[in-house]
């Protein structure tokens, strides 16, 4: 079983914990991230984009000419696409997103997505991380105590004091256990989770 050194606010070693191998030390499988990701990004897509086609368009259904002898070619509206203003043809048109992954292939890109935090020494864990009040300063101290930049702060429960110090901090996202996600941890250089949260995940993921 793989461990991990634990850290204080302030960068200093506190102690270790076990991480299951299962979820940290599993088969990383770059294909279930891809995958993973694109239907992360896909369903987020709103779909609202819509364009006015020939039948849409306000105008006169009148034939602007008539048919033969004009030495033109025949029209059957000015709303058709030719004509300025005319409805645009073949343009894009409302449609849900909706794709979806099985839980069985979900978890593994979970899990693929956490061995290489882990592998790659991205992630870092501390024993809690709790603000006695809300203060940016203080957060970015913590960031700073380790070198850390474009960072997802993965944390057990809801922590008002924290969320709240961290919203204007450039680059930096706070996520409970729960909504931890594989866009957002390849998306960022850093991941601290606490201790806490990293137990929360394991239980989460293990088969």
């Amino acid at each position: 079983m793989a461990t991990i050194d634990v850290f204080d606010s302030k960068s200093n070693k506190v102690g270790t914990v076990d991480l299951d191998d299962s979820v940290f030390n599993a088969e990383i499988r770059e294909h279930l991230i891809h995958e993973a990701i694109r239907v992360q990004l896909t369903n987020r897509r709103a779909g609202t984009v819509a364009v006015k086609n020939r039948s849409a368009v306000a105008g006169s259904g009148k034939k602007p000419f008539r048919q033969k002898g004009t030495g033109g070619a025949r029209q059957g509206c000015k709303r058709a696409p030719q004509y300025p203003g005319g409805g645009v043809a073949f343009g894009p048109q409302p449609k849900v997103y909706n794709l979806s992954m099985n839980r069985k292939a979900h978890k593994a890109a979970m899990k693929s997505a956490l061995t290489y935090l882990c592998k790659e020494a991205k992630m870092t864990v501390l024993n809690s991380l709790q603000l006695e009040a809300i203060s940016t300063k203080e957060f970015v101290s913590v960031l700073n105590a380790f070198s850390l930049k474009k960072t997802l702060v993965v944390i057990e429960d809801s922590n008002v004091n924290l969320e709240l110090s961290a919203r204007n901090v450039k680059d930096v996202k706070v996520l409970k256990a729960e909504g931890l996600n594989v866009y957002d941890m390849m998306n960022f250089k850093n991941v601290i989770f606490t201790e806490a949260a990293v137990k929360k995940v394991e239980g989460a993921l293990q088969s």
